[in-house]
């Protein structure tokens, strides 16, 4: 049976990154019961610690001194830090790609065996949405952010096998308090779901460098996370509830890449600089 954060003793210290933003903010209470002590880290201003359980260091990735000192006493990482939209290579490059090369650094030097990287449905966004596909399937990232999360599962696959550092790499989908469109119907995941999943990756034994879609239980869905079984993660939320105030939005035109492409938008932003 797969163990939960709720029968397995939580971590001395957990640091979540990217603590001021969006899901930030939201796993900076969801995750309160998976460790004693949660350090978190942002390069953006960032809210005081409101109790003895956190602690608040800001801290750019791209300083690889700094992140060394971020992860320096720390048992486990949950990497929700970068750039998290599509921007030119040069904005991503020094969060996301440098960045990710930091964690993992600070995280071998400092003895820690455990990552969640948060990366992307954008990272196989040149799929088309009337395929299935698997953790499997070959990565066809959709724009300079998609190949900075490719890159990353590249370096967590690399820092298993050479240094025994699990990790278990998210492919987000669309986490938002409910989905904004059509395509949505089939990427979103729940705020819920999202703690669960983290929680399930996070706790599960020998996962070595597992690959999860992180989508919630939705009547339309493109991503089969057979090759994640292991983790035992059963989304309980579903997009179906919003699906008719969804479907009242204006008829979006059957080329769009939102009703094309699995990476919707991502896919036509840029080029950037010409």
């Amino acid at each position: 049976m797969t163990s939960t954060a709720s029968d397995i003793k939580p971590f001395n210290r957990l640091l979540l990154t990217g603590a001021a933003g969006g899901l930030g903010k939201v796993l900076r209470e969801s995750l309160q019961p998976c460790a004693k002590v949660i350090r978190l880290s942002d390069i953006a201003d960032i809210a005081p610690a409101t109790s003895e359980r956190e602690e608040v260091q800001v801290c750019d990735l791209s300083d690889k001194q700094a992140v060394h000192h971020l992860v320096e006493g720390v048992d486990a990482i949950v990497h929700f830090g970068g750039v998290s939209v599509e921007r030119p290579f040069e904005e991503i490059l020094g969060a996301n790609i440098s960045g990710v090369f930091h964690i993992y650094e600070a995280a071998r030097r400092h003895g820690v065996k455990r990552v969640i990287f948060a990366s992307s449905n954008h990272v196989i966004g040149f799929y088309k949405q009337d395929q299935r596909i698997d953790a499997q399937a070959p990565r066809r990232p959709d724009s300079y952010y998609g190949l900075s999360k490719s890159y990353g599962e590249d370096m967590a696959s690399f820092y298993f096998d050479r240094y025994g550092i699990e990790t278990v790499s998210i492919r987000i989908g669309s986490s938002f308090p409910e989905p904004q469109n059509r395509r949505m119907l089939a990427s979103w995941l729940s705020f819920g779901d999202l703690t669960q999943l983290i929680e399930k990756a996070l706790f599960t034994p020998d996962v070595g460098h597992t690959i999860v879609y992180g989508a919630s239980n939705n009547t339309t869905t493109w991503w089969d996370n057979r090759y994640a079984a292991h983790l035992g993660y059963h989304p309980a939320d579903s997009s179906e509830p919003f699906r008719a105030k969804v479907e009242a939005q204006p008829a979006v035109p059957a080329d769009d890449p939102s009703m094309v492409y699995q990476g919707g938008a991502f896919v036509a932003s840029g080029p950037f600089g010409d």
